[in-house]
């Protein structure tokens, strides 16, 4: 692999990577009332509620457990995955 091409994926795999632990770190949050009220949950509210929120429309909690955050991040890494493959395509297209 080209190095140039291995430094833009490994890029982007660092800033899909940030985000997941920032919807992770949001999940966890929701377990502790008073940690969503801090400023860092503000923050993560604010980054990560609406790709949430998407899923929960959809997807309602059975009982107590919420399962869109789970689908959430399936699909976030899917996204990585075909992320990966456009920018092959279009790097290997002006190489």
């Amino acid at each position: 692999m080209d190095p140039i091409l291995y430094q833009i994926l490994q890029f982007i795999s660092y800033l899909f990577m940030i985000y997941q632990f920032m919807v992770i770190g949001y999940i966890l949050m929701s377990w502790i009332p008073s940690a969503q009220d801090s400023s860092v949950g503000r923050l993560l509210a604010k980054a990560v509620d609406p790709y949430l929120g998407f899923f929960r429309k959809f997807i309602p909690p059975i009982g107590m457990i919420d399962f869109s955050p789970i689908i959430a991040l399936l699909l976030l890494d899917f996204i990585r995955r075909g992320v990966f493959i456009v920018v092959e395509n279009i790097y290997n297209l002006f190489s």
